[in-house]
C-alpha cells in the first residue's frame, strides 16, 4: 500500500497530538482504541484500526503509571503497529507482535523525555523566584509538551519515510506463523479476561440474571444492538416497577406521609 504525502502529514500531526495527550490525559486520544482508529481512518482502513485498537486496548487495560514507575507506552505502539499492519496488509496477530516491543521502546523514550524535562522544571522554578514572568513559564511548559510530541512523531516519521523499502515487509513476513497464530489466540483470550475483570468490578448479584439473559438472547437470536437495547430498557422499567425493594421504599414513604398528615390534623 502506497502512503501519500497528505497521509504522511496527517499521521505526523496525529502522532504529535497523541504523544502530547499521553501526558495531558485530557481526551484519552493516546489510548489504543482511539489512536489506532484515528490512524486507520487516515489510511482509509478504519475497520482494521478499530479491530487492532480494541485488541491492544484490552491488553493494556492494566497498564498505568504508579509513582515513579512508567508503564509501557501505548501511544507509540498503537501508531506504528497500525501503520505497519495496514500498509503491509498483515493480520491482527502481527500487530500484537509489533506492538509489544514498540511499547517497551516507547517506555524507554518516555523515561528519557521525562528526565530531560526535569531541567525545564527547575528552570520554571527559577523563573518564578526571579521575575515571575508568566509568559516565559508558559513557553517552558509548552516546550516540555513538544518534547513529548516529538517522542512519538519522530519515530513515526522515520517509519513513514522508510515505507518505500522492502526491509519492513521482509521483517513482517519473517515472523513465524506459530507466533502470529499464538498471539491471535492469546488476544482473543485476553479480550474475554478483560471483560470479565470489568464485570467483576461492576457486578451486582440482583442484576446478574439480566446479564445472563442478555447474553443468551444475543447468542441464540439475530437481534441487533438496537433491538437488544430496547429489550434492556423494557426489562429495566419492569424491574423497577416490580422489585420489592423499590415497592417497599415507596410503601414506607406513603405510610410516613400519612402519619405526618394525621399528626398535623391532630394538632389542628
Amino acid at each position: 500500500m502506497e502512503i501519500t504525502l497528505s497521509q504522511i502529514i496527517l499521521i505526523f500531526l496525529a502522532s504529535c497530538l497523541i504523544g502530547a495527550e499521553s501526558i495531558l490525559d485530557e481526551f484519552q486520544i493516546h489510548r489504543p482504541i482511539l489512536a489506532c482508529s484515528l490512524i486507520g481512518w487516515i489510511l482509509n482502513d478504519l475497520k482494521t484500526g478499530i479491530m487492532l485498537g480494541s485488541t491492544l486496548e484490552v491488553i493494556s487495560l492494566g497498564w498505568m503509571n504508579i509513582g515513579a514507575a512508567v508503564s509501557p507506552d501505548t501511544a507509540l505502539a498503537s501508531i506504528i503497529s497500525t501503520i505497519l499492519v495496514i500498509s503491509s496488509k498483515q493480520n491482527i496477530g502481527s500487530g500484537i507482535a509489533l506492538a509489544l516491543p514498540l511499547s517497551a521502546t516507547g517506555q524507554i523514550l518516555t523515561i528519557l523525555v521525562r528526565s530531560l524535562t526535569i531541567g525545564l522544571q527547575h528552570l520554571a522554578d527559577k523563573t518564578i523566584k526571579k521575575n515571575q514572568n508568566l509568559f516565559l513559564i508558559s513557553c517552558i511548559h509548552i516546550f516540555a509538551l513538544l518534547l513529548q510530541s516529538m517522542r512519538t512523531s519522530i519515530p513515526t516519521l522515520i517509519i513513514l519515510l522508510s515505507m518505500g523499502t522492502e526491509i519492513i515487509q521482509k521483517t513482517l513476513n519473517s515472523i513465524p506463523l506459530v507466533i502470529t497464530n499464538g498471539l491471535n489466540i492469546a488476544g482473543g483470550i485476553i479480550v474475554v479476561v478483560g471483560y470479565a475483570m470489568v464485570i467483576n468490578m461492576m457486578k451486582t448479584k440482583s442484576l446478574m440474571p439480566f446479564f445472563y439473559l442478555g447474553f443468551t438472547i444475543a447468542a441464540f437470536t439475530k437481534f441487533n444492538l438496537v433491538g437488544l437495547g430496547i429489550i434492556a430498557i423494557i426489562l429495566a422499567i419492569l424491574y423497577i416497577q416490580l422489585s420489592p425493594k423499590y415497592y417497599i421504599e415507596e410503601l414506607n414513604n406513603n405510610i410516613n406521609n400519612k402519619k405526618k398528615i394525621t399528626k398535623e390534623n391532630e394538632l389542628d
